[in-house]
């Protein structure tokens, strides 16, 4: 029998929160209470009101805020229509049903069924049309080229698309230049959570590291917890949490489903879905299947959707596709398309979705390749090395002379016989086009980049320029 709570404590909550037009976090809440309240009771509190319509939630974890509906700030009107995406008669026949008061929807709990029916490369959620097609619009025009090739080439402009987008359909409150801003030169946006600062950091280091091992990431339990670990980073309200399977009962907000609760039957299923996937032939099948079974299993405390987006895009990187970015997904299409997952286990709405998300990600990056170029192979092979490089001439603070000393050294230790000349040059002539608007690739601080440029400015330069790099560099120099 569900517990009854007095309507005067309920009242107490809302009065509370209705002080406060910029929302007020749990804590926040329970200090405004005159009677004392256990927190564990609070939540359960907060939750009914939410789930009722009393209070609206936005965020997770300890940093969620709660709004009295008529007090929450009215945010700028999106440009989101609903019917910007076409639907098929499934797809709405599913969003009609989830867009029914959750009272009028049949409470579900998870059924293990829906993951053991799926047989890897027999079934499937995309039809061969769909896959040929998205095969078409992804491949870029690269040729054959080691795997996470293309994912590097475009990694600046992923970082924050990704990052955004993904971020965003969390709540995140940030805009498209705040997360550049934020990822390129580590500002934080005045007036905004640091919630979403510290998601927004949390995606680019996650993708980062997806782009950065592509070698080594798939589908196994290395690669998904530590890229959960990175998601939720600071995130969660226990600091044990992030990279952990889940062993406490989690409730979807605004839903009939009810996810599995013990912690054995979760690992069991979590390896499942990674062997599953692993298995499937298809990047595209592959992605869909993780978009779907890992949400709907809810494998982690939170963050669950995150990792599954970034994990959807592994098989893309490493087979030299465009990414999926999200861009211009509406939040509320995609939350009604992950409830058709969880309430009914049907994927129409979000099939629709993904292959609608994904033809917008490769026209953007299309046209980004374009004004791009084709990637310069031995910059590709050396781009590891050529960071390290960078970042410690900077990091040490050493002035034009001292430089072409540390790098010659350096690549001497790091580099082939026959390439050192040619990384020598790549890392002088980098260094000499190094300014405050190209710094953070290398990813080093504000801070640092001043001090060095300093330094560095201080050595006068020849008014002699020539094309070669080596030349160029070394002419800037006191002899």
């Amino acid at each position: 029998m569900a517990r009854l709570i007095p309507e005067k404590d309920l009242a107490a909550i809302e009065g509370a929160a209705r002080g406060r037009t910029e929302g007020m976090t749990a804590q926040q809440i329970a200090g405004a209470l005159t009677t004392p309240t256990p927190q564990r009771t609070l939540q359960y509190r907060l939750k009914h009101l939410v789930n009722h319509g009393r209070l609206v939630k936005e965020g997770t974890g300890r940093w969620a805020k709660y709004y009295a509906p008529i007090a929450r700030p009215i945010a700028p009107a999106s440009p989101e229509p609903e019917a910007i995406i076409p639907l098929s008669q499934p797809a709405t026949d599913i969003q009609a049903y989830v867009r029914r008061p959750v009272g009028a929807r049949k409470p579900v709990g998870h059924d293990r069924a829906f993951l053991e029916s799926y047989r890897p490369n027999a079934s499937s959620y995309l039809s061969p049309r769909e896959r040929d097609h998205l095969h078409e619009v992804g491949k870029p025009v690269t040729g054959q080229q080691p795997a996470g090739t293309y994912a590097r080439h475009m990694l600046n402009r992923l970082l924050i698309d990704l990052s955004w987008n993904s971020s965003r359909l969390e709540g995140n409150t940030y805009s498209l230049l705040d997360t550049k801003r934020l990822i390129d030169f580590g500002e934080e946006a005045e007036g905004k959570a640091r919630l979403d600062a510290q998601m927004l950091l949390n995606h680019k280091d996650a993708i980062e590291f997806l782009v950065g091992s592509v070698e080594d990431i798939g589908f196994n339990r290395h690669t998904l917890l530590n890229l959960h670990a990175m998601l939720a980073n600071n995130l969660l309200a226990d600091p044990t949490a992030p990279g952990r399977l889940r062993h406490i009962a989690v409730a979807i907000e605004r839903s009939a489903f009810h996810p599995l609760e013990v912690p054995q039957l979760i690992d069991e299923c979590f390896n499942q879905i990674l062997a599953t996937a692993d298995v499937i032939t298809d990047p595209f099948e592959q992605a869909l299947f993780v978009m779907v079974q890992l949400p709907y299993l809810q494998p982690f405390d939170d963050v669950n959707k995150r990792v599954s987006r970034l994990a959807a895009n592994m098989p893309l990187i490493k087979g030299n596709l465009c990414p999926l970015s999200f861009i211009d997904v509406p939040r509320t299409t995609y939350t009604e398309a992950m409830l058709g997952v969880y309430e009914l286990k049907r994927i129409d709405l979000l099939k629709d979705v993904f292959i609608w998300a994904y033809e917008r990600s490769s026209a953007r990056y299309a046209a980004v390749q374009q004004s791009l170029g084709e990637p310069d192979p031995f910059r590709l092979k050396h781009r590891a090395a050529l960071r390290e490089a960078v970042s410690e001439v900077v990091r040490a603070k050493l002035n034009r002379k001292s430089a072409v000393t540390h790098v010659a050294a350096w690549a001497n230790s790091n580099v082939g016989q026959s390439e050192r000349e040619q990384f020598r040059e790549m890392v002088e002539d980098e260094l000499l086009g190094l300014h405050e608007g190209n710094f953070a690739r290398y990813r080093l601080r504000p801070s640092e980049f001043a001090a060095w440029q300093r330094i560095w400015t201080e050595t006068p330069a020849s008014t002699a320029r020539t094309t070669d790099a080596k030349t160029r560099f070394q002419r800037q120099l006191p002899r």
